[in-house]
Order: C-alpha cells, then sequence, then structure tokens
C-alpha cells in the first residue's frame, strides 16, 4: 500500500525550510556502536541450551515434540494440552477417572483382625447383656476401691497426713515484763482511757478521752472532738470504755482557747488516770501514747519527749477551736483519733492530752504521722478541767491585741496590727506597729510565742512589755484583762 502524498498544510507544518539542505542533524555526533556481548559462559549453555538439534526452548519435550500435521481445527499446540506435561501453562485443567478402593474383607465379630494383623473387639458386636455385666462390673470395682480408700484415710491411725493427738511444745515460763515496760505502762492506763464516738444526723466522728474523776464520772478530752455535737438537737456522744461497755455522754464545759472540753457520762466507779506535773517532764523522757487512732480503740504507741514549750496553733476543721498552746512535742505515733487521748511517761502517769501531728501535707486532720506530735501539758489541762467542771467555762489572760510574726533579720518580734480601745494593751500605752519582743523578761519572737506567754499568768496581774518603737525598746506595764 503506497503512501498519500503530504498536503499544502503538511508540507508547511512539517516541511523542510528552503535554508536547510539535507537531514536536520546532519552535523550531530554519531552515537558509538554497541559492542558485541561475548558469548554466554560454558557453564550457562550447558543448563540452559536445547538439549538436541531442533529444539527451541526449555519448554520443549526431552526427546522433541513429535511432528504432527497442523490443520485449522487442530493445531498441534492445542490439540494433546490435557495430556501433555509440557503444554501451554494456561490451558484448562483435565479429570482422570476416580480412585477405586477395594472393598474390605467382611469378617465375623466380635473379634475382627484389621489391616495390620491386630486382634480388635468390635463393640457393636458385642450382646447388649454383655456390656450390662461389664458396667457393672465397673461400678463395682470403683465402688469398693473408693470405700477402702476413705478408710485408710479416715480411720486409721496410719494416715501420712493426719496425726490424732498431737501436741505442740511450749515455753515456760513466758516472758518476763519489768514495772516501767510499755506493756505494763498499757495495762495500767487502758482502763482509764476511753474511745468517743460523735454522731450528728448521718455524720460522724471519732476520739478519745480519759478519766480524770471516775466516781463521778468525768472525762477530758479535745474540743475539736465533741463541738460538732454542741447544741445541736439529735446530736449523740457516746463513750465506749476498754472493757467494751459504752454509755451515753454529756458536754460539761468547752474552751476552744485551750482546745479542751470536759464530758461526762452516768457510770460510777470507773477508773481514774494518775495526773502527772508538767516541771517533772524532760526531754528525752520515754512516753507512752494511748488512744484510738482511726476507730481503732486501745492502740498503743511509744516514744519520748522531743521538745518542751513548742508554741502551736490549733484550728480544728469543723470546730470552734482557735488555740495556742504551749505543747509537749513527742515522736510516738498519733494519728487521727488519738486525739484526746493519753500521753504518759515512764511512771504511767497523765503528762499531756494528745491533741494534734505535723504533716507534710500541712494537714494534721487527713495525714498520717511523721513523728512529730503534740499535747496539751498536764498543768494546764489540770487548770481548765478544774474550771470546766465548776462554771462550765474556763478564763484565760489577754493582752488585747492583734499581731504577726516579724523579724529584721537579727531580732524576731511581735508586730502589733491593731489594739482592742480599752484594753489592757491601750491603758499600757502600746500602740499599733509597735513590735513586742518580751514579756516579763521572756523573749518573744513570734505571735504564737506572744499568746504563750500572756497566757502564763492570771487575769489581773501586773506585767512588763518590752516593745520596740521608733528604732529604740521600751517597757511598758499592762495589767492581764480576762478573756
Amino acid at each position: 500500500m503506497t503512501a498519500p502524498e503530504p498536503g499544502p498544510g503538511h508540507q508547511v507544518a512539517f516541511g523542510r525550510p528552503d535554508s536547510v539542505a539535507g537531514s536536520f542533524a546532519e552535523d550531530r555526533p554519531r552515537p558509538p556502536a554497541r559492542p558485541t556481548p561475548p558469548p554466554p559462559p560454558e557453564a550457562v549453555l550447558r543448563a540452559f541450551a536445547p538439549g538436541a538439534p531442533g529444539q527451541r526452548g526449555l519448554q520443549e519435550p526431552p526427546a522433541g515434540r513429535p511432528g504432527r500435521r497442523r490443520t485449522a481445527t487442530g493445531p498441534w499446540w492445542k490439540a494433546d494440552a490435557r495430556s501433555d506435561p509440557w503444554r501451554d501453562p494456561y490451558a484448562p485443567a483435565g479429570l482422570g477417572a476416580p480412585a477405586v478402593y477395594p472393598e474390605p474383607e467382611e469378617q465375623d465379630g466380635p473379634i475382627v483382625v484389621d489391616g495390620k494383623g491386630r486382634k480388635r473387639v468390635r463393640l457393636r458386636d458385642l450382646s447388649v447383656r454383655l456390656s450390662a455385666l461389664v458396667l457393672l462390673a465397673v461400678l463395682v470395682v470403683g465402688a469398693i476401691g473408693g470405700g477402702v480408700g476413705w478408710f485408710l484415710t479416715r480411720a486409721t491411725p496410719e494416715s501420712p497426713l493426719l496425726s490424732p493427738g498431737t501436741t505442740l511444745t511450749q515455753v515456760d515460763p513466758g516472758t518476763t515484763r519489768e514495772p516501767g515496760s510499755v506493756s505494763a505502762i498499757a495495762e495500767e492506763v487502758m482502763p482509764a482511757v476511753v474511745s468517743i464516738e460523735v454522731r450528728v444526723g448521718e455524720a460522724g466522728a471519732t476520739g478519745s478521752g480519759v478519766v480524770i474523776d471516775g466516781e463521778d464520772g468525768y472525762i477530758v478530752t479535745n474540743n475539736h472532738v465533741v463541738s460538732g455535737a454542741a447544741d445541736v438537737d439529735g446530736a449523740e456522744i457516746r463513750a465506749v470504755f476498754s472493757d467494751g461497755s459504752g454509755s451515753e455522754a454529756r458536754i460539761v464545759g468547752r474552751d476552744p482557747a485551750s482546745d479542751l472540753a470536759v464530758i461526762k457520762v452516768e457510770k460510777p466507779g470507773l477508773v481514774t488516770a494518775t495526773l502527772g506535773r508538767s516541771d517533772s517532764v524532760v526531754v528525752g523522757d520515754p512516753v507512752v501514747a494511748i488512744g484510738s487512732p482511726l476507730g481503732l480503740a486501745g492502740t498503743v504507741t511509744s516514744g519520748i519527749v522531743s521538745a518542751l514549750e513548742r508554741p502551736v496553733r490549733l484550728a480544728g476543721e469543723g470546730s470552734d477551736t482557735n488555740a495556742v498552746i504551749s505543747a509537749v512535742q513527742t515522736d510516738a505515733p498519733i494519728n487521727p483519733g488519738n486525739s484526746g487521748g493519753a500521753l504518759v511517761d515512764g511512771t504511767g502517769a497523765l503528762v499531756g492530752i494528745n491533741t494534734a501531728i505535723a504533716s507534710l501535707g500541712g494537714n494534721g486532720t487527713t495525714g498520717g504521722s511523721i513523728g512529730l506530735g503534740f499535747a496539751i501539758p498536764i498543768d494546764t489541762v489540770r487548770d481548765v478541767a478544774e474550771q470546766l467542771i465548776s462554771t462550765g467555762s474556763a478564763v484565760h489572760s489577754s493582752l488585747g491585741v492583734n499581731a504577726r510574726s516579724v523579724t529584721d533579720g537579727t531580732r524576731d518580734g511581735a508586730l502589733v496590727l491593731n489594739v482592742e480601745p480599752g484594753s489592757a494593751a491601750a491603758n499600757a500605752g502600746i500602740q499599733e506597729r509597735d513590735v513586742i519582743i518580751a514579756i516579763a523578761g521572756d523573749p518573744v519572737g513570734s505571735s504564737e510565742e506572744l499568746v504563750v506567754a500572756v497566757d502564763r499568768y492570771a487575769p489581773g496581774e501586773e506585767v512588763t512589755v518590752e516593745v520596740v518603737r521608733g528604732g529604740g525598746s521600751q517597757e511598758l506595764r499592762a495589767t492581764l484583762d480576762a478573756a
């Protein structure tokens, strides 16, 4: 077939310009001729070359394909596709005849011989009677074996697991407990320590208390333990004793300024705690704390007196307690619920009422003991408890100032923020911005120490107050008021 001649449009678009003679790239360098590849290695030729003359590839049979006459309907490459293993791999698969297995020889049961010559029992040939007898025999043998085993393990003394009449050895006599040991102190004091349960509606709280008058049933505890039930209709206070008995209690009096309270139970003949003296306690003395931490009644811990006259500010959560005490510090473990419990010395004498702890979280009501517990000294407990039992309230000395702790780097004191009109401070000439540094010659280094120093004196006593004013110090005399 001859190609058509190009038209005028093709000539304009694709024709050679008149200014060009010859080919467009006549002066372009010719690419180098391809080198003739080397012949394949001998090993490759032996492995992949045709095996005989006339063969053309690996798909040919080893003996060569027999010649067949090519026809239009059955060319040689299709006619034997179903039977030729060297055929086209994409040709359809062909199915041969089904497998034929010889029928097994029928044998009379119940004992037959399998293909390997082994004798077998064919169960389907067993009679119903024989099967029932075999099953019955198995059950009888099992029952006999179980009975014998039970008898051997339960009824005979030769059992390898049981040994009737065994008696374990013991040490006699027991451990000797010296007088003054923690166990001896706990045995003596524990009957005088009670658990206190307070219930107000659906809410409840627990604490501890110490019997200070067994004949009349007076018990001293912390104000923050019972203050939630004060003047509340339906509130209940219950004292539980070491023997497990209990009794309803009523509030005799409360003193939020010292965090002390006295309750009364109608149960005469109670064991009374022996009261010690604060001046007999020194740092390093062994002490024992007894109370009901976390509601666990009769808990005993021991330690030593870590410090004395430690000013500690108390603010019982959920109560009206707002006190500063000159506390006995101890490392005997104290936890929530120990409040109001006993701190006793090595003789069993009461030297303090446990009231607070310091914790890393800054909350002494929720944290655990870290070895910093505080107790109200027994002299303060005795004085306040006597006033509460006598009059229902306690009286404290007051200077009539509000102050906060300050320091100038060399000297500490209590900065007066305001002075109550007509108070002892106002009458003594103490002014706002004065810094109190001593009461009756005793140094004052903080607002807490100021409260403790004033509370050492009775209302109406006159004390010397040293203040810093205008860069210099001066002494003023004040007659303390009652608060």
